[in-house]
């Protein structure tokens, strides 16, 4: 993580500097440029990790993993020739007319669908070795990906691999492509862990060659076309059923010595009757005269493993890679889920406990900060081109039921912002109202500018697109009357809540910002007293060096740095303050960047307070633990609940991923309701919470991502000016007369109850 420092320290008294939001318009092309190694690292990562899920899917789909005998349909059979029909279990269909073959007499093909299994099939081959007997396994290669090497035990054992599909879907029922696909992906596992191919085929939910209807004849010729000889089987153990072992060996035996193909399963379930039953039925048919080899070899037909090119060997090779890093990927992404899980039930007991209690702590009956405090303060306002707005906040402040001083310091503006104030001032004969012109530096260098020339010891900030109620400022001033406290975070509360992007906005205010600062609060580490509304002790800002220009988020730095001191940080619910939220996405991004971007690098600067004793280190362990964990964390991780939920309704159990998402959700509702009740705002806005949570948080976690990397990366953020659009003027009454001294106060909009 990266911070940038300025040249010289900067105190109440800081020279002047270029604006970050001129070298933004000097720089622009720069400034464009710059973040385009972070996206393109996020767009990248994002593509290769939609590549690993989709591989894992597919490689662990839960589809076909119970084995089923083949659900007989009345399909049409027509097409079907006689010599399927009543031929035997090996079909060729590789010639323009279909043949078939049966096994010779006494002769026994042992073959084993659905696996390889990392518990049953070394089982199985154990028993094959024992009595020195080879068999055909047709191997799902979604299951042989991911467990290469019992595909080599097979070959090893003297056993033969075949092909079940690569996802055990009813090839009968499948396009040309899809059969095409599932089995260029199967040759492709078996190419990558044994440098081998097979051309044995048996398609999933077959059954025997009598059942063989028009839509399955069909996919033996297209598996035919690619040079696939189709196995069914003629002696069905039914060992799926799990009917005993008894039943297994007698189902195993064909009738009169015959021959025959005899279908087996070595996944899919518990397979200790097989194993059990397989160590029984060998011995019995030796003992009868049968001879064991494999299907291709009892009618006649070539070896079926052969040696593959090495290009197919390293393709394949690939293919079980990618799949072995799916599956890392995906198991150590869901523990982090579990992670996700945790860190969701631990905010709402936060909630619950320590918030609650902050709640109950105000609003005891007798409750006091102390003495009324009465002495006037200084309200600070930097100003950088905020004609939009700034009539309205200084309207808002000369109305203060508390007495003000209200020092307007212009940033250099260029839209006229001073000249407003001045006017506004000159109309209303506004002694109370100063105006500090200054080169353009910097907000850091705006407020301490306001703090050298305010002539009272409280200092409330405010940003020029917020207005304050009339007893905001004496609220926000009220726990001074305790000498412990240094500062005062206020109450934000978004203004414009009319568009759908501000409403979540004010959602996020409601039950995000405000919440961490009750607990913040009691737990006596708040990292950040809004620039929207804050109050200081005049002493505390000098002894902590003023505001410094050091991070992109001012406000957090100068609050880290006076915890550090070891002076008290409170929260004033009741000190309200209305603030122009961000209208669009674009300009909510831009916000958010520099605020989480600003956050890390003060984070970072503070670091050192983890490892401190007193109060500096209460705030670096409970602080910025809860920073990290919460609001660092938590983003990084909380998209993966939307992640797995894609992932689960395409490759798991819709109804149990539908539920498990909901649940998450449902947590997410009581939190809301908890904080809306604390803050006494109204619930009508939560029908909104479930689409915050699909399209608004996704942006929230991208700017936390984005700004991740743009930390690790060290490239220094430039300000990003905000677009206003106004409308704090309806938050107040009408412009007074020319010549009135003062808004009368009962004329005020009680804001609070917008």
């Amino acid at each position: 993580m990266a911070s940038h420092r300025s040249s010289a320290r900067r105190g109440h008294t800081a020279a002047p500097a270029r604006h970050p939001h001129r070298a933004v318009a000097a720089g622009r092309g720069w400034t464009r440029l710059a973040p385009r190694p972070g996206v393109l690292f996020i767009v990248v990562a994002l593509l290769m990790f939609s590549c690993l899920l989709l591989v894992h899917g597919l490689a662990r789909s839960q589809v076909g993993v119970d084995a089923t005998g083949a659900v007989p349909a009345e399909e049409a059979h027509d097409e079907v020739p006689a010599a399927i029909t009543d031929g035997g279990p090996i079909v060729d269909a590789r010639g323009a007319t279909p043949v078939s073959a049966r096994m010779p007499a006494k002769t026994i093909s042992l073959t084993f669908d659905d696996g390889p299994d990392p518990v049953w099939t070394p089982q199985v081959l154990e028993v094959l070795r024992r009595h020195q007997v080879p068999a055909t396994f047709f191997v799902v290669g979604s299951m042989a990906a991911q467990h290469p090497q019992l595909l080599r035990d097979i070959r090893d054992a003297g056993s033969e691999v075949g092909l079940h599909t690569f996802t055990h879907p009813d090839l009968s029922a499948a396009s040309d492509v899809r059969i095409d696909r599932e089995l260029t992906e199967t040759q492709l596992v078996l190419a990558g862990a044994l440098g081998e191919s097979s051309y044995l085929l048996r398609p999933p939910y077959s059954s025997t060659a009598d059942a063989v209807d028009n839509d399955a004849l069909r996919s033996f010729r297209t598996a035919g076309a690619d040079g696939y000889v189709t196995v069914l089987s003629d002696t069905d153990s039914e060992d799926w059923q799990r009917p005993g072992v008894d039943a297994i060996v007698a189902n195993s035996i064909p009738a009169n010595g015959a021959g025959g193909v005899v279908l087996l399963h070595d996944a899919g379930g518990d397979r200790s009757q097989t194993v059990a039953a397989l160590d029984r039925l060998i011995p019995q048919l030796q003992a009868q005269g049968y001879r064991f080899t494999t299907p291709e070899t009892a009618v006649g037909l070539p070896a079926d493993n052969r040696p593959v090119s090495t290009v197919h060997h390293l393709l394949g090779a690939t293919l079980i890679g990618l799949v072995a890093v799916a599956g890392v990927v995906v198991d150590a992404l869901t523990w982090l889920l579990l992670v996700v899980g945790v860190l969701v039930v631990l905010r709402l007991v936060l909630m619950l406990v320590v918030a609650v209690r902050h709640h109950r702590q105000r609003h005891r009956p007798g409750f006091s900060w102390g003495p009324r405090v009465t002495e006037p303060v200084s309200v600070i306002v930097p100003a950088y081109n905020e004609k939009e707005n700034i009539a309205a906040t200084v309207r808002s402040l000369v109305a203060s039921e508390h007495p003000v001083e209200v020092l307007v310091v212009d940033d250099g503006s260029t839209d006229g912002t001073a000249e407003i104030v001045e006017a506004l001032a000159r109309t209303m004969r506004l002694p109370n109202v100063r105006v500090i012109r200054q080169a353009n530096g910097g907000k850091p260098a705006a407020l301490n500018a306001g703090i050298a020339h305010a002539r009272h010891q409280l200092i409330v900030m405010i940003d020029g697109d917020t207005v304050f109620e009339p007893a905001t400022v004496g609220r926000l001033v009220a726990p001074f009357a305790d000498p412990s406290v240094g500062a005062v975070a206020g109450n934000a509360k978004v203004a414009n809540r009319r568009g759908l992007i501000s409403r979540w906005q004010h959602i996020e205010y409601v039950m995000g910002f405000n919440v961490d600062r009750r607990v913040y609060d009691v737990l006596r580490c708040m990292p950040t007293i809004p620039g929207a509304v804050g109050a200081f002790r005049r002493s505390v800002l000098l002894e902590v060096g003023g505001v410094s220009d050091d991070t992109l988020a001012e406000d957090t730095d100068l609050t880290m740095a006076i915890c550090r001191s070891g002076r008290r940080v409170v929260f004033e619910e009741h000190a309200r303050a209305w603030t122009e939220a961000p209208a669009t996405l674009g300009e909510l991004w831009r916000q958010r960047y520099r605020w989480s971007y600003g956050t890390m690098q003060s984070m970072w600067k503070h670091r050192r307070a983890v490892l401190e004793t007193g109060a500096s280190g209460r705030f670096g362990r409970a602080g910025l633990g809860h920073l990290a964990v919460f609001q660092v964390l938590l983003p990084l991780l909380a998209p993966l609940v939307d992640i797995f939920l894609i992932y689960g309704l395409l490759f798991l159990d819709p109804v149990t991923t539908l539920i498990a998402w909901s649940s998450v959700q449902a947590i997410q509702l009581v939190a809301a309701v908890i904080a809306f009740w604390l803050e006494r705002e109204p619930l009508r806005v939560l029908w909104l919470l479930p689409l915050q949570q699909i399209v608004y948080r996704q942006l929230m976690y991208a700017v936390v991502i984005r700004s991740m990397v743009t930390a690790v990366g060290g490239i220094r953020l430039g300000w990003q000016k905000l677009r206003r659009v106004g409308g704090l003027e309806d938050l107040l009454p009408a412009a007074p007369e020319p010549g009135t001294t003062e808004i009368p106060r009962e004329q005020l909009v009680v804001l609070s109850r917008r």
